[in-house]
């Protein structure tokens, strides 16, 4: 079996390192904040996400994980290194390679002095180009040495969803590698040898390319399936039994992910994506107006929500579910942390829950990011579902909750739900005290 080096621990990071360890690869997780090398260490998920404790606590309970924070040692034991560390949007929307930039350098100069062929992947996602002209170039200076001959270098792109990642590792549609290199190549490709889904090999911006289009593909969708939402529900049509047919057609490619009519996207990819493509566009003198639209859509669709909330006539405000997504603790981004904020700017008294989020676990840009969004957010949580359903005149559902029908048989007649996401369609009158974003 390989050892891999995985170069930060956060969403693709932890679930890779869990994935490769219970499939016997060893693992050495490289991480800046010594809170997650020691969770991970200790068999503990830095993160909020189905299985993967289990996996990381059976990894270190066999000795195949062990984490560190010297980035030279762990590439002398491995002989593959995986780049996972985010990309940030800039303020003009360009990827932030900063970390991995500084990663891309820590593993150069640990590769001058090693003499054993090694293997470097790059798994975060950054615009076309970026391996072979920033990657490429800064582990060559580094170690003296060159790609291709004394190191091989790949780009393999992830389709992990956070709240089914390790079934996404394990069930891909495909593996995509990035690379004119044979050896490096054959590598990764005995990494993934457990899965029965096809290898294709392609050229780095290939690669890279890839990920950009399916992430701007599935932005598309979501405000796509919003706005004939709208049209619906203007002209008194279930957009839900529309988009239901819609879906149906299978001919095109058509997933039924991200064609539900509901509220905005949000998320660590999405919107970075786009932000960095259209960039890219703006720096080619392009001009793409659908994609230069989805953002404007989007920005809309959380101003609907907040309209919606002033014609309601109610004053407090009781917010169910914030994180990006049902199952995470992801607040990155979030389209209900961005409500939030707005309600709060128009002076709405409001209290917040999901039961997926404890700003105790929160770690590294996560916590950050809704410290900054909502930096009083603790005075807003709410201890159950039944506190918010007491104390709300107006109940905005943001996620999904397996106790949600039970807390809203409790709802007074004098009380308005607002529903983002049609987790309620189906348990309350479809009257004037419920009302959905898009049906």
């Amino acid at each position: 079996m390989t050892t891999v080096s995985i170069f930060g621990l956060g969403y693709v990071g932890s679930v890779v390192a869990a994935c490769l360890s219970r499939n016997g690869n060893g693992v050495i997780g490289v991480d800046v904040n010594p809170i997650k090398t020691t969770l991970v260490a200790q068999g503990q998920s830095p993160i909020m996400e189905k299985g993967l404790e289990e996996l990381l606590r059976m990894g270190s309970a066999r000795a195949l994980i062990r984490t560190t924070m010297d980035a030279v040692q762990a590439v002398i034991e491995s002989e593959v290194s995986m780049i996972c560390v985010g990309t940030p949007s800039n303020y003009d929307g360009k990827p932030d390679l900063s970390s991995l930039i500084r990663v891309s350098e820590k593993i150069g100069r640990a590769l001058k002095a090693k003499s054993r062929f090694h293997v470097v992947v790059v798994r975060s996602t950054v615009l076309p180009g970026t391996t072979e002209e920033v990657v490429i170039p800064i582990l060559e200076k580094c170690s003296g040495k060159r790609a291709g001959v004394d190191f091989g270098v790949c780009f393999n792109p992830e389709f992990l969803r956070e709240g089914t990642a390790i079934e996404d590792f394990y069930e891909p549609p495909f593996t995509v590698i990035g690379s004119d290199d044979e050896r490096a190549v054959r590598a990764v490709s005995e990494l993934y040898s457990m899965l029965t889904a096809p290898v294709f090999v392609v050229p780095f911006r290939v690669a890279e390319m890839l990920k950009y289009a399916n992430n701007a593909f599935h932005a598309l969708k979501v405000c796509f399936a919003n706005e004939i939402g709208i049209l619906c529900r203007r002209q008194g049509i279930d957009s839900h039994q529309v988009m239901e047919m819609f879906c149906r057609d299978t001919k095109l490619n058509l997933s039924r992910y991200y064609l539900t009519p509901g509220f905005a996207f949000g998320g660590a990819c999405l919107p970075k994506d786009l932000r960095g493509l259209l960039h890219r566009s703006r720096h080619l003198d392009l001009s793409l107006p659908v994609l230069e639209s989805i953002l404007r859509s989007n920005t809309r669709q959380v101003e609907v929500a907040c309209e919606m909330v002033e014609e309601s006539g109610r004053r407090r405000v009781g917010i169910c579910g914030f994180s990006f997504k049902a199952g995470t603790d992801d607040l990155r981004e979030s389209p209900m942390v961005r409500l939030i904020e707005f309600l709060l700017g128009k002076g709405f008294p409001l209290r917040v829950y999901d039961e997926s989020v404890s700003l105790a676990r929160l770690h590294g840009t996560n916590r950050a990011y809704i410290e900054q969004a909502v930096p009083h957010i603790a005075s807003l949580i709410a201890h159950s579902l039944e506190d918010i359903i007491e104390w709300a005149e107006v109940i905005v559902i943001g996620s999904q909750f397996p106790q949600l029908q039970a807390a809203l048989a409790k709802l007074r007649p004098d009380q308005k739900v607002i529903d983002l996401v049609g987790t309620a369609k189906n348990l309350l009158p479809l009257n004037g005290q419920y009302q959905g974003i898009c049906w």
